[in-house]
């Protein structure tokens, strides 16, 4: 009923839009890569302080940070944890997608324990939950191990993946033959 009309590209406009693709994932890769230094340096900071005074750590988990549903040395420990793995793993590019998430966790949990933060506090908790969530949707980028170890073992253990493209829109732009 409906037929699909094509129209031939210019081999111009053709070769743009390939060069366009094939360098636009660098400056995409190095925002990934600040996105993932910034929550590493807030976070680990903030991790690594907690270790520095464990006693304090605990007392303010029993005195200040009330995390409803779990006992102030579990939410210490968890929490400690949690803002020293996820950064470290962020930063490296390695199970990215997961580490953002359970940053973004961590990161609601600390907003919800302690909720007379300042607003300037609540805006640094909202740029990171927006850094997390970029980090969770788009992944680490080309300049991280989990691209490294996709590049290199993913396409030989996922065979389905061997004929699709990663960007649509290339696959609709680009000509099969000017695909890298």
């Amino acid at each position: 009923m409906f037929r699909h009309i094509t129209r031939p590209v210019h081999p111009l406009v053709a070769n743009l839009a390939h060069t366009w693709l094939r360098w636009q994932v660098w400056p995409q890769a190095l925002a990934l890569l600040a996105a993932r230094l910034c929550l590493f340096e807030a976070f680990a900071r903030s991790g690594w302080l907690k270790l520095q005074d464990w006693e304090a750590t605990l007392f303010l988990f029993q005195e200040e940070y009330h995390v409803p549903w779990l006992p102030p040395e579990w939410a210490a420990w968890l929490g400690t944890g949690g803002e020293l793995v996820f950064p470290t793993l962020l930063a490296l590019g390695l199970l990215a997608r997961p580490a953002a998430l359970g940053l973004s966790v961590v990161n609601a949990v600390a907003v919800i324990a302690y909720p007379d933060l300042a607003p300037a506090a609540l805006k640094d908790h909202h740029l990171w939950g927006v850094l997390a969530l970029g980090l969770a949707l788009f992944g680490a980028g080309r300049l991280s191990v989990d691209a490294w170890w996709w590049g290199r073992w993913g396409r030989r253990l996922a065979p389905w993946a061997q004929g699709s493209s990663a960007d649509p829109m290339r696959a609709a732009i680009v000509p099969e033959r000017l695909r890298m």
